[in-house]
C-alpha cells in the first residue's frame, strides 16, 4: 500500500467514524426529546448524549483501519480514483453551459405542449361537444 493512500484511506476512515458518531448522537437527541420514562432519563444523561457518539465513532474508525480485507479494499478504491481524468475548467464550463441550454429548451418545448394541451381540452369541452360528455 502507498504512503499517500495510507493517509487518504486513513482520513477516511476519520471521516467515516466522524459521521457515524454524529449520527447516532443526532438519533439520541431526537429520540431524548420524544422519549417518555426510563429512556428519555437515560438518553439524556451526559455520559450517553456525548460520550456515546464518541464510543461508536472510535470503534467504527478502529473497526475499519484495522480490517485487512477493508484495508486492501479501500486501498484498490483509492488507486482506481487516481487514474480517474477529469475534465479541464473550460470543458466543465462547456458542458454546464449546454446543460443549462438544454433544459431551458426542454422548459418551452413542455411548458408549450401543456399550454396546447390545455387549449384542446377546453375547446373539446367548451364546443359542439358538450351534448356527448354529459
Amino acid at each position: 500500500m502507498e504512503s499517500t493512500n495510507n493517509k487518504i484511506i486513513t482520513v477516511s476512515f476519520m471521516a467515516a467514524g466522524i459521521l457515524l458518531g454524529l449520527v447516532v448522537f443526532v438519533l439520541l437527541e431526537s429520540l431524548a426529546a420524544i422519549a417518555t420514562g426510563g429512556f428519555g432519563r437515560f438518553a439524556q444523561q451526559d455520559i450517553v448524549r456525548h460520550g456515546l457518539p464518541v464510543v461508536v465513532g472510535l470503534v467504527t474508525f478502529f473497526v475499519l483501519q484495522f480490517n485487512k480485507k477493508v484495508l486492501v479494499w479501500a486501498d484498490e478504491v483509492t488507486t482506481e480514483l487516481r487514474k480517474i481524468v477529469w475534465p479541464s475548467r473550460k470543458d466543465t464550463v462547456a458542458m454546464t453551459i449546454m446543460v443549462c441550454v438544454m433544459l431551458v429548451i426542454s422548459g418551452l418545448v413542455l411548458g408549450l405542449m401543456d399550454v396546447l394541451s390545455a387549449s384542446l381540452i377546453d375547446w373539446l369541452l367548451h364546443h359542439n361537444f358538450m351534448g356527448l360528455f354529459a
